[in-house]
């Protein structure tokens, strides 16, 4: 049985983590503060990454799954703490690429600040390297937009709030502007393939190899509970994120490396009936952001 750390276990990613390597069998420690309940079957490590006092120092890990490292000091003040360990997979993200790069990014693309993420991406950055100067073998997953269940990000669940109460729905345009996604099990999975197969490829842009235009994103979202959106297209310039889950950006990466180990993702009509499904009994889970309050106060005539 293999011994697995994950960093947090108390939400979205790295709770569903949690839960998928009890599932799968590992022997999973949880590193948080033990603010939140806890997924059952794990071992609680209590604790603050940056203050753990040489609680790590007498353990062995043959895995570290760092879904919670978000800049240099995360990384730093992890790795000073942590004994023995195996592999080491960091949890990054596509924010690393600036918007103007040629896309779809690649791995060795430029990595610069984001006007869209700012700061979320240059850390990430800084987190990277810090982990690779210490770290030289180890594993980092850029991918896009995560979803499935769990998530506590309004996204998905707008969507799905909206057509539960058979709202018009509001489109950004025409509704052309392109999404790609990543199932939260396709990336538990890819990470167990790279645990067991320990692939050349270090540093891999994860993601489904087709991406989805938003129009078709909000039609599939309707159609996990039997409904049919009739849209409203906002051409006025108003600032997206006011009344719709994304950023006006669109961008791609390239999966190349991730298809050779993982190329079969699960389906996003198959990922978001998932969520639906999750989001039916754990509604009061997910950070809600007024984006129906602007709505009816701006857009609705």
């Amino acid at each position: 049985m293999k011994k697995i750390l994950i960093t947090g276990g108390t939400t979205f990613v790295s709770k569903y983590a949690a839960t998928y390597f009890v599932n799968s069998g590992y022997e999973v420690y949880v590193l948080n503060r033990n603010t939140k309940p806890q997924v059952q079957g794990v071992n609680l490590i209590e604790g603050d990454r940056h203050n753990l006092h040489g609680i790590l120092k007498d353990m062995f890990f043959d895995v570290v799954a760092d879904i919670t490292a978000y800049n240099d000091e995360d990384i730093i003040d992890l790795l000073d703490e942590l004994g023995s360990f195996g592999q080491y997979i960091m949890i990054s993200s596509s924010a690393v690429y600036p918007e103007y790069g040629v896309q779809p990014f690649a791995e060795d693309s430029e990595q610069a600040a984001n006007k869209y993420w700012g700061a979320y991406g240059t850390d990430k950055i800084k987190a990277e390297k810090a982990l690779l100067q210490r770290v030289n073998d180890a594993y980092i997953l850029r991918p896009p937009y995560l979803y499935g269940p769990m998530n506590n990000v309004y996204r998905e669940a707008f969507v799905f709030d909206c057509a539960l109460a058979d709202r018009k729905f509001y489109l950004p345009k025409d509704g052309s502007m392109k999404l790609q996604f990543f199932h939260v099990e396709d990336l538990c999975r890819l990470m167990e393939i790279i645990i067991e197969k320990k692939p050349a490829d270090h540093i891999m842009n994860v993601g489904n190899s087709e991406a989805v235009s938003i129009k078709e994103w909000v039609t599939m979202c309707y159609e996990c509970l039997g409904k049919s959106p009739v849209f409203e297209n906002v051409c006025e310039e108003i600032e997206q994120r006011k009344y719709f889950s994304f950023y006006n950006y669109e961008y791609s990466l390239d999966v190349t490396c991730q298809n050779k180990i993982y190329p079969e993702t699960i389906s996003l009509k198959d990922g978001l009936r998932a969520s639906a499904e999750w989001y039916s009994e754990h509604s009061n889970e997910v950070n809600r952001k007024p984006l129906i309050e602007y709505i009816d106060s701006n857009l609705v005539c």
